[in-house]
């Protein structure tokens, strides 16, 4: 096994030089000031081990990766009546189409595209004020870290809230079809506001272990989640994850993962680690144009694919 942080150094390093960075999204307009210089790995392995290299300290807004967290806590509230609300099969299309709920009486496809995830927080928020579901997520993710440290960026929820005329578009066609149970400006002040959170590499690495390793935190031994759900949040993650570019990620990096407009994507390699990458420059479907690179790279360093090495 070639030495973890000599290639996760190279990675970085290559990407870092490389002229082609994708474009910054602009349609929130808190993240359009992004530098799109910006190149951070972190890989987190069974034993604790971190390789981490570039501006891998650096929190950015996590957007759509939330989405992997929020499922994982609505699983954990309903079980699988959550799948009579939400479908879980790849969309094909962009991630904030509302094509699709129209000719599907307003059941998103996935909870990994826009309104999937906003069916899925209203899961979540069911029973509860908004300020205290979004306490039980932000929680949820430092606890997942390890670290109380994770925030939200007040200032990119509110440009999300201010410009989110798509989102509350399929927020009331969704309602209008019972699909959602919640006030829509309660539901989606949560969904604005967890996508807002700011992790860096690092932190998300260590959030998403337990989908590595059956379920349970390696470190600690605390189950999360059945091994069984684990395995079927990294089907959801593999099929799904990169909206309609999801079949060409499997196809380039062979791992479960799950993008988001800020750049990041959180990968994992099941029974070996956990990996985030961030790079805030985006490919036409809205994932991060390095970040895919990167990934690609080091699965294809270290025989990681799920598809054999």
């Amino acid at each position: 096994m070639p030495d973890l942080q000599r290639v996760v150094q190279e990675i970085a390093e290559e990407m870092r030089a490389r002229p082609d960075r994708g474009d910054v999204a602009t349609y929130i307009p808190e993240l359009a000031g992004a530098d799109p210089a910006s190149f951070g790995i972190a890989v987190v392995g069974a034993d604790g081990e971190v390789a981490a290299a570039g501006d891998c300290d650096l929190p950015f807004s996590i957007q759509s990766v939330s989405k992997v967290f929020t499922l994982t806590l609505a699983l954990g509230k309903v079980g699988d009546r959550l799948w009579r609300r939400v479908g879980r099969e790849p969309s094909g299309s962009p991630f904030n189409s509302i094509v699709q709920l129209e000719a599907e009486q307003g059941i998103p496809r996935n909870p990994f595209i826009n309104a999937g995830a906003i069916a899925v927080t209203d899961i979540i928020l069911s029973g509860h004020q908004p300020r205290e579901a979004l306490g039980e997520i932000v929680r949820f993710m430092q606890f997942l870290a390890d670290d109380a440290s994770i925030f939200i960026d007040e200032a990119v929820a509110a440009s999300e809230q201010r410009t989110g005329f798509r989102n509350r578009a399929l927020a009331n066609y969704m309602k209008s079809f019972g699909v959602l149970e919640n006030p829509v400006d309660h539901t989606l002040g949560v969904y604005f506001h967890h996508c807002a959170i700011a992790m860096s590499c690092r932190q998300l690495a260590m959030a998403g272990r337990f989908l590595a390793h059956n379920g349970r935190n390696p470190e600690s031994g605390l189950s999360v989640v059945s091994p069984e759900r684990a395995r079927r949040i990294n089907a959801v993650m593999l099929t799904c994850g990169h909206y309609d570019g999801s079949g060409e990620f499997a196809y380039r990096v062979g791992l479960p993962g799950k993008s988001g407009v800020g750049g990041g994507i959180l990968a994992i390699a099941p029974g070996r680690a956990s990996i985030a990458v961030w790079s805030p420059g985006l490919d036409a479907s809205g994932n991060s144009h390095l970040g895919r690179l990167a990934l690609e790279a080091l699965t294809q360093r270290l025989g990681w694919s799920v598809f054999g090495g």
